[in-house]
């Protein structure tokens, strides 16, 4: 058992083991990305090759929402890279599962077909991802029944049609420049017609637009693209097409974005739209009141009732029952205020620990240990029992009879 005042020192001591244990044995690479697995797919006839990213140092009792990012050969990097940086503050620990599209993208990715070539595929793509992908996930994985999905170029298309036509799918939406002009923009043109009376209930869907809107004529800009007809600007017009029939009609359930990057290309696009569409999508997560939590003047009263509306507010978004935060968070909160020796505080965060996660062993051991030291024993002893029931950690046995003759 750890005591608070110990938790920092051997968190940084076991990153620091961790991270020389890597460079003794793993010295080709700094930082590796996703499982690698393949599965047989009955829908489409094939097997099909996806990568798997679980968050670091989750625990057994821990499960998180998934995000799926199409061409995952491609995407999975910057989809991993920009979870690893906003994590924690701006996003919550997700799995992360790219699908490859290597091989059949075109068959695959787009909803009608296209004479020549093999195309229309995207409905048997969507029954492949509904009926065998996410049940496989959802099976093998510590998963929520909260998804997103990421889409880019013909991907991006594909994200829209399951967007438009199996809403319910996904919980968020994120089309990078999709190719909304596929056929003669048939796909578009019967989009349209259905968003106004189509429900999107407690859905988010994010749009990007890159450069050039017109490859003829790079000069084109946002306000004057649409009153082209250049073939040259299909792609950028049915986008804004789009846009502007979601903007003129808003849904009341839908939360709608789209952005211009005037400064990337097709080809660049898709990591700024990663973290944008992402941290639009997840808005609602933020926590945008940091400084009053970390303020010392804070009545712990007010502490307590901020940590139950998070908590409130996370579960609604959600869907199910949410914690305000991570474990580790709220344990480290314990320990800041273990250094500026406000005992009630540390309480408050340790008690919202062993409350929002009852089968972390650490969070009942920190819990029980703060009562020990500030002379509770009969709380003590309860959270030491539950300790010991979640372990069977013979240690815990001895702690109880210390606080059991602290009665005597």
């Amino acid at each position: 058992m750890k005591t608070i005042a110990q938790f920092l020192f051997v968190y940084t001591c076991f990153i620091s083991i961790q991270l020389n244990a890597q460079g003794t044995q793993q010295t080709s690479f700094l930082y590796q990305i996703g499982i690698k697995e393949t599965i047989q797919s009955k829908v489409l006839g094939e097997q099909r090759d996806i990568w798997v990213q679980v968050p670091p140092n989750a625990n057994a009792y821990d499960r998180f929402p998934v995000v799926y990012v199409l061409d995952g050969e491609e995407q999975m990097s910057a989809l991993a890279a920009t979870h690893n940086y906003y994590w924690g503050h701006h996003l919550p620990k997700m799995i992360l599962v790219g699908i490859s599209n290597r091989e059949n993208r075109n068959r695959d990715l787009t909803p009608s077909k296209v004479k020549g070539i093999k195309t229309g595929g995207a409905e048997k793509f969507t029954e492949f991802i509904e009926q065998e992908l996410i049940p496989y996930i959802d099976e093998e994985y510590p998963t929520t029944a909260h998804r997103t999905l990421i889409g880019h170029s013909h991907a991006g298309l594909f994200a829209i049609n399951t967007f438009v036509n199996h809403t319910n799918l996904f919980n968020n939406y994120i089309a990078i420049d999709p190719s909304l002009y596929w056929d003669d923009q048939k796909f578009l043109k019967e989009t349209l017609k259905k968003i106004d009376q189509a429900k999107f209930e407690n859905k988010s869907l994010f749009v990007s637009l890159a450069s050039p809107l017109d490859r003829s004529n790079e000069s084109v800009g946002i306000d004057e693209v649409m009153k082209t007809e250049s073939p040259h600007s299909v792609l950028a017009r049915s986008i804004l097409t789009l846009c502007n029939a979601l903007e003129s009609n808003p849904s009341e359930d839908l939360r709608f974005s789209w952005k211009y990057y005037p400064d990337d290309i097709h080809g660049t696009v898709p990591l700024l739209s990663m973290i944008d569409g992402l941290r639009y999508c997840f808005e609602w997560y933020q926590l945008k009141d940091a400084s009053v939590l970390n303020n010392p003047e804070t009545p712990v009263e007010k502490l307590q009732e901020m940590i139950k509306q998070r908590a409130l507010m996370l579960s609604k978004h959600f869907g199910y029952p949410v914690p305000p935060a991570d474990e580790e968070f709220l344990t480290m909160g314990a320990q800041m205020y273990h250094q500026m020796g406000q005992v009630d505080k540390i309480n408050l965060f340790l008690s919202s620990a062993a409350e929002f996660y009852p089968k972390s062993e650490e969070a009942q051991s920190n819990l029980a240990e703060f009562y020990f030291q500030t002379k509770q024993p009969n709380k003590a002893i309860e959270y030491l029992e539950k300790a010991y029931e979640l372990s069977g950690n013979e240690q815990y046995k001895q702690k109880i009879q210390e606080a059991k003759s602290m009665n005597k």
